[in-house]
This record gives C-alpha cells, sequence and structure tokens, in this order.
C-alpha cells in the first residue's frame, strides 16, 4: 500500500528536498497552504489538505488541518480491525509520515518590541494537534518535528522502504519534547505579561527546559545519583559547549568545580591579559594574571600550592608546551582552555586520566547569553526554587568611592579592583589578599568574616607568601572594626569593601587610625 506524507513546516529549511526524495520513493505528498505552493512550484505532485478533507482553509489559516480527515488519518491503529474498517467506512487514507514545525514563537517573543498580539498570532494549533496525533500513534506514523531528523530517515527508508520501531518511537519522544518546549515557552511569555503591559523578567509559572547531556556515575557523593543537563540553547562560551579532548568522564564535582574555575577566569580578558584559576570545591585557592600562560599558572600555583593538588585549572589564553610542562607536574583533575597547540596535549597524553576541555571564549556583546552568562540562576529548596538575575556586575574604576584620608596609588587600585574581581567568586564570608597581578591568600566560606581573614593570612603563610603592601577586598561589609584590624595586622595596605554598615563611620575611622587606603564598592558579592 503506498503510503502518504503530509507535509506543513513553518522553517522551510531542506524541506523541498526531503519532498523530492519522498516522492522518488513512492510516497504520495500532502500539504498545506505555503509549503504547499512550494513544493508545487518545484515540480512536485502535491494534494493540497484542503482537497483531501474537501474543506476549504479559513480564518486565515488558523484552521486547515483540525478535520477528521486528518486526525482520523494519524490516529487509526492499523492492528485494529475495526479502526481500519471505520476508515474504510469514511473513505479515509491513512497518513504515515508526519512532517511538522511549528509557528516561530520562540524566535518572535525573544524580538525586541514584540507585542502581544505578535506573539498570540504566533501560537500554533493545528501543528501541535497534529505532531501530538501522530506521536501518540507512533507505531505506525512517523513524525519529524525537525529538520536535522530528515536524512537519517531517508537514509532508513532507502534500506528497507519502512521506519523501524525503534526509530518511530525515537521521533515521537522528540515530537513530545519539542511540544512540551513548545508550551513551555509559551507559558513563560503569558505568564510574565504585566496588568500594564510590561514583562516582568520572572514569569507566573517557571518552565525549566533541559536535554540530558549525559548520566553521570553518581552525584556529590556515591550514593548519590545524578545527570548532567544543558539549555536548550546554550550560550557560546559556556561549560556545557566544552569539547573533551581527553580522559576519564567528567563527575558532578567535577563539572561543578569546572563552572566556578571557567566563570571567574573568562571575567578577565584574555585579550588584554593571560589569566590563570585554579579551584578546589567550588573556591579559586589560586589567581593569577600574566604575559602568558605559563606566568599566570605559576603565579596562581604558588598561592596555595597544598589546595592546588588535585584542582582544577582554567586558562583564559592557549595552552602551550612550557605551560603544559610546568602543569603536568601537579596533579590536577580537569584543565580547561580555549585552545591547546599540539605540543601541549602531547605532554598529557600519558596522563590518560587528566580531563582535558577546550571551551572557546564568548564573542561578548550586550547581552547575558552573548557574554557566555545565566540570565537566571536557580536554586532548589524544599518544594521549591529560588530564583535570581546572575550576579553580572562588573566594576569600573570610576565606581569606586575613596573613603579614607590616604588616597590609593595607581598601583593600588590595580590591586583593588583585581582582588574584588576574585572575591567574586569565593564563597561568603570571603577575604581574598592580592599583589601584583595574583592572589597571596584566600579565605572562604566561614560563618564569621574574622575568621575568613585569619584562614586567607595563614594560606599565604603556608605558601610562604608575604602580606605586607597588599590589597584585600572583603565580598560584604565589615560590621565592626575587627575585622579590618586583622587584615591591617597581616600587612594589607589597602581595602576594599562595600560599605553600607551601621558602623561605616567607625570602620573608616580606623582605617585612618591605621594608616590604610579604604574604598567602597557600593554593592556585594555574596555567594553562598
Amino acid at each position: 500500500m503506498k503510503m502518504n506524507a503530509l507535509i506543513s513546516v513553518s522553517d522551510k529549511t531542506g524541506i523541498v528536498e526531503f519532498a523530492q526524495a519522498l516522492h522518488a520513493l513512492g510516497l504520495k505528498l500532502l500539504s498545506t497552504g505555503g509549503t504547499a505552493k512550494l513544493l508545487a512550484e518545484a515540480g512536485l505532485p502535491v494534494t493540497e489538505v484542503a482537497e483531501l478533507t474537501g474543506f476549504p482553509e479559513m480564518l486565515d489559516g488558523r484552521v486547515k488541518t483540525l478535520h477528521p480527515k486528518v486526525h482520523a488519518g494519524l490516529l487509526a491503529r492499523r492492528d485494529v480491525p475495526e479502526h481500519m474498517a471505520a476508515l474504510k467506512a469514511h473513505q479515509i487514507d491513512t497518513i504515515d509520515l508526519l512532517v511538522v514545525n511549528l509557528y516561530p514563537f520562540e524566535a518572535t517573543v525573544a524580538k525586541p518590541g514584540c507585542t502581544l498580539e505578535d506573539a498570540i498570532e504566533n501560537i500554533d494549533i493545528g501543528g501541535p494537534a497534529m505532531v501530538r496525533s501522530a506521536a501518540k500513534n507512533w507505531k505506525d506514523v512517523g513524525v519529524l518535528t525537525d529538520a536535522s531528523q530528515y536524512a537519517a530517515v531517508l537514509d532508513e527508508l532507502k534500506a528497507s522502504g519502512k521506519l523501524t520501531d525503534t526509530t518511530k518511537f525515537s521521533l515521537s519522544v522528540a515530537a513530545f519534547n519539542r511540544i512540551s518546549q513548545y508550551d513551555g515557552a509559551i507559558s513563560d511569555y503569558l505568564s510574565s505579561i504585566q496588568p500594564d503591559g510590561t514583562r516582568s523578567l520572572f514569569a507566573g509559572q517557571a518552565n525549566g527546559r533541559f536535554i540530558k547531556v549525559q548520566d553521570l556515575r553518581y552525584g556529590e557523593n556515591s550514593h548519590q545519583q545524578a545527570a548532567l543537563y544543558r539549555d536548550l540553547d546554550p550560550a557560546p562560551g559556556s561549560l556545557v559547549t566544552a569539547k573533551q579532548l581527553q580522559g576519564k568522564a567528567m563527575s558532578y564535582n567535577n563539572i561543578s568545580d569546572s563552572d566556578a574555575a571557567w566563570e571567574c577566569v573568562k571575567s578577565f580578558d584574555g585579550l588584554k591579559e593571560a589569566a590563570c584559576v585554579i579551584v578546589k570545591h567550588a573556591n579559586p585557592c589560586g589567581v593569577a594574571t600574566g604575559v602568558d600562560a605559563l606566568e599566570a599558572y605559576s603565579k596562581a600555583f604558588k598561592t596555595d600550592p597544598m589546595s592546588a593538588f588535585g584542582g582544577i585549572i582554567a586558562l583564559n589564553c592557549p595552552l602551550d608546551e612550557r605551560a603544559a610542562l610546568q602543569i603536568s607536574k601537579q596533579f590536577v583533575e580537569v584543565l580547561m582552555a580555549p585552545a591547546f597547540t599540539p605540543e601541549a596535549l602531547e605532554v598529557f597524553k600519558s596522563k590518560v586520566n587528566v580531563r582535558i576541555l577546550q571551551i572557546d571564549l564568548p564573542a561578548g556583546g550586550d547581552t547575558a547569553w552573548k557574554q557566555g552568562r545565566n540570565l537566571i540562576d536557580i536554586k532548589r529548596v524544599g518544594s521549591g526554587l529560588l530564583m535570581q538575575t546572575a550576579d553580572s556586575h562588573e566594576l569600573a574604576l570610576a565606581d569606586l568611592k575613596v573613603v579614607s584620608k590616604l588616597q590609593p596609588t595607581p598601583a593600588q587600585l590595580e590591586d583593588l579592583l583585581f582582588a574584588w574581581k576574585v572575591a567574586k567568586f569565593v564563597k561568603s564570608n570571603a577575604i581574598v589578599f592580592c599583589a601584583g597581578g595574583m592572589t597571596l591568600g584566600v579565605g572562604a566560606g566561614q560563618m564569621s568574616r574574622i575568621d575568613s581573614a585569619r584562614i586567607a593570612s595563614i594560606k599565604a603563610a603556608n605558601a610562604g607568601l608575604t602580606l605586607q603592601g597588599s590589597a584585600v577586598a572583603s565580598d560584604a561589609f565589615f560590621p565592626f572594626r575587627d575585622g579590618l584590624d586583622v587584615v591591617v595586622d597581616a600587612g594589607a595596605a589597602c581595602v576594599i569593601q562595600p560599605g553600607g554598615s551601621m558602623r561605616d563611620a567607625e570602620v573608616i575611622a580606623a582605617a585612618d587610625e591605621r594608616e590604610v587606603v579604604m574604598v567602597l564598592t557600593g554593592i556585594r558579592h555574596f555567594r553562598h
């Protein structure tokens, strides 16, 4: 029996060639509106759906496929005699292949200036209805919802004249996933519309849409199960776009720590300076800049060689052989860079367990996506979600407010901005000592800011680094002068902090008393 293919696509990429191949294989072509016209112009014999149903398209094309002759042809089970008898009684042919992609709702609402009317007009009705019918009856109908599926389907039809159950089920799953994504996008958009017509950044209903990248061996601990998912359209320069060049499969903790390292290192401009970030347990334990990868890594490693053991290393510049030889002397779990020379990769060939990831740096632009960043960060809580815009604030020199009597030197300003950039990626409470484009001591994640300061100075001492004349960043304000006294006692000559405490005057007076520079940012970087 001759197979029937119904084709109705909004995105017509590759559809003429696909239809030509179907016709060559003996399939009868059915189509609608613009798609039918396109196929006819290409010289293909095509039957319009209106001719099939005996009912014209109406309401500006809103109603054309919502008809029993379409849906019965899609939904009839070939293994149920009563179904086939009903089709025969009503002179309805089966539809064996459905090719549909939907009105471009997501692309429409992503355009600046999109109106509610524009959005509503791009909500597809007939398309999703047909896709659901075909996907439900997957044992008898192959349903294609994306041009990327055309080639494999053609290969299988050419080889055996039909699609396997495995292929049809896979196509059905993809179809239901597409409908879910589409409906989720509509829900997100419509439930974000406010009474005054503006859109809220946070929709009335959040519809998460992610695609599984891989199952992981286990989660944070071996008794937990885990998997990695990505956005439908991941931002260029984000971790999930990484290409693994060698090494064992990434673990849950590897991925989490690698993201922390990559987000930190790409905050440095690779066109201006090489940067290296070493992360251990989600916190930077060494950050530095240099003229090249070797210098940046060597300086970052000096901060805390003990913690760097088994750490995650990220570079914002190509890794060459010289730097690779130095890095290979330590135990590293994951090594990331935008590029690797062949000689650098050769260095690590014998270290088969080292995971090497190549990630292109984002091109940059005026949106979070173009910058390779999340627009929204999400944290799971009991039976709920916390959602917030990502902390993408970048401090400029003009933002600083000098509140001490002592004015900072140009070198101190440079150190202060470096320390502040690093502190943004350290778990709260965060204290970071820096000088000369490198971290000297990092105190992270303590309940007391004083304890973080003490830990940072202990780390510096253990690494044989002096804090005399250093710059120190605190991710939030000093609530009392005692925190300031601890960092000054350790050797800090200048301090950067948000300010905003009830005791700011007391802390500023203490800075003048201790003869150190203090600058305020007016913004904090809690990272819990």
